[in-house]
C-alpha cells in the first residue's frame, strides 16, 4: 500500500520505455503504484513499458468494457485515491450506461462511473490477471483482479476482443490536474443555508456549490451548523471502530475523478498498522491513511426520505478522501446515534 501520489516527472520529458522495463526487474518486488511514486513516473507509463506478452493495451471505454466484465463471474474491484484504498468482492451486476456518469449496480460492486476519466486500459495477463483503468495523466481509476473462482476462458475471450491495434510501450499523458483548494463565500453564507434548506436530493449539492461559485469544501466551511460541523481528524477512525462494535451498517464512498466504489454493509474487524487504519473483512477490505486526514466533517443534507447525515474527511489539499453514510433502512437510528458521538476538535477521543 503506497502513500498519495508523489511529484512527477513532467510528461514532456518522460522516461524511456527501456530504463522503466530496467526499473521493473530491479525492483521486482515493488507493488506498481509504489514503484511508480519512487520514480516519479505514471503508473500507466510502467504497465505500458511491459506490453507484450503479460501486458495488453484494450479499450478503455465503460460502455465496451463493463459489459465484457459480466462474464467473469466473482471478482474483486479495486477504486483508489493517493489516501485510501477500497476493495469489494463480488460480481459486476446491472450496467446503467450514460456519456457523463454510468452505473455498476449490484448487491456487491456499486459503482458511479464518469467516462470521460477512462482513457488509458491494459489487461495484465500473467500469474495475477487484472484488468487496469487509467485517466488522461496515467493515474488508475479502477482495476478488477480476477479470483480463483473467476471465469479465465471468459477474461482471455475478453482481452482478445477489446485488445487495441496499437501495443506501443509508451503513451502520451496529460499533466495531473491540481487539487481544488476549498473555495469558500461567507458573503454568500445566507443564500447558501436558505438554499441547502430546499434541497430534496443530495445529488442537488454540488449544482448548488457551482452556483454559488464555492466547491463542496468551501460550502461546509461557510454554511455552519447544525448542517455542517467540524470534528476531529481521528472522528473517522473513531468511527469504524463504532460501526464494528455495534454492527453498524454503512455506505462507505471513496473514490476518483473517474470512479466512485460503494460498499453496503458491516464492517467488522479494523486493524491498525502503522499509519493506516484497515478494513480486512471477507469481502470487502478497506485501507485509509488515517494520517492524511486534514479534515473531517459531519454534515446533514435535507432530502424527499429525510435528513441524509455523513462523516466526510478531507486531505491537507482540499480532496475528498471518504464519505460515510448510514445504509437505509432500520439501522438508521443507530448510523445517526454513531454519527453525532463523533468527537469535535480539539477533543481527544
Amino acid at each position: 500500500m503506497s502513500t498519495a501520489p508523489a511529484a512527477r516527472m513532467d510528461s514532456a520529458r518522460p522516461v524511456g520505455a527501456e530504463a522503466l522495463r530496467d526499473a521493473i526487474r530491479q525492483n521486482g518486488n515493488k507493488r506498481s503504484r509504489d514503484l511508480a511514486d519512487m520514480l516519479g513516473v505514471a503508473e500507466a507509463a510502467l504497465l505500458a513499458a511491459q506490453v507484450g506478452a503479460a501486458v495488453v493495451r484494450i479499450a478503455a471505454a465503460p460502455d465496451r468494457l463493463i459489459p465484457a466484465v459480466q462474464s467473469l463471474g466473482e471478482v474483486m474491484a479495486l477504486t483508489r485515491n493517493g489516501s485510501c484504498v477500497h476493495e469489494r468482492v463480488g460480481r459486476y451486476e446491472e450496467w446503467h450506461p450514460g456519456d457523463h456518469a454510468a452505473m455498476v449496480l449490484g448487491a456487491e460492486i456499486d459503482l458511479r462511473i464518469f467516462p470521460a476519466h477512462w482513457v488509458h486500459g491494459f489487461a495484465l495477463t500473467g500469474k495475477r490477471p487484472s484488468l487496469q483503468i487509467f485517466d488522461a495523466a496515467g493515474d488508475a481509476v479502477h482495476k478488477l483482479h480476477l479470483r480463483e473462482g473467476s471465469d479465465r476462458a471468459a477474461f482471455d475471450r475478453l482481452v482478445a476482443a477489446l485488445a487495441l491495434e496499437d501495443q506501443s510501450d509508451t503513451l502520451a499523458l496529460a499533466p495531473r490536474a491540481a487539487a481544488d483548494p476549498a473555495r469558500a463565500n461567507p458573503d454568500r453564507a445566507e443564500e447558501l443555508r436558505a438554499r441547502w434548506a430546499r434541497l430534496t436530493d443530495t445529488h442537488q449539492f454540488l449544482g448548488l456549490t457551482r452556483k454559488l461559485k464555492m466547491n463542496r469544501l468551501g460550502a461546509y466551511r461557510t454554511v455552519g451548523a447544525p448542517m455542517a460541523e467540524p470534528l476531529a481528524p481521528g472522528a473517522v477512525t473513531d468511527l469504524l471502530h463504532g460501526a464494528a462494535l455495534a454492527g453498524v451498517d454503512l455506505m462507505l464512498f471513496v473514490g476518483n475523478p473517474g470512479c466512485i466504489q460503494i460498499h453496503g454493509g458491516p464492517v467488522e474487524k479494523i486493524v491498525p498498522t502503522g499509519p493506516w487504519i484497515n478494513v480486512l473483512d471477507p469481502r470487502f477490505n478497506l485501507h485509509l491513511r488515517a494520517d492524511h486526514i486534514a479534515e473531517v466533517w459531519r454534515v446533514e443534507k435535507p432530502t424527499r426520505h429525510g435528513p441524509a447525515l455523513s462523516v466526510e474527511a478531507f486531505d491537507a489539499e482540499g480532496r475528498l478522501i471518504l464519505q460515510v453514510f448510514g445504509k437505509r433502512g432500520e439501522g438508521l437510528p443507530a448510523w445517526e446515534a454513531l454519527a453525532r458521538s463523533l468527537p469535535s476538535p480539539g477533543v481527544v477521543s
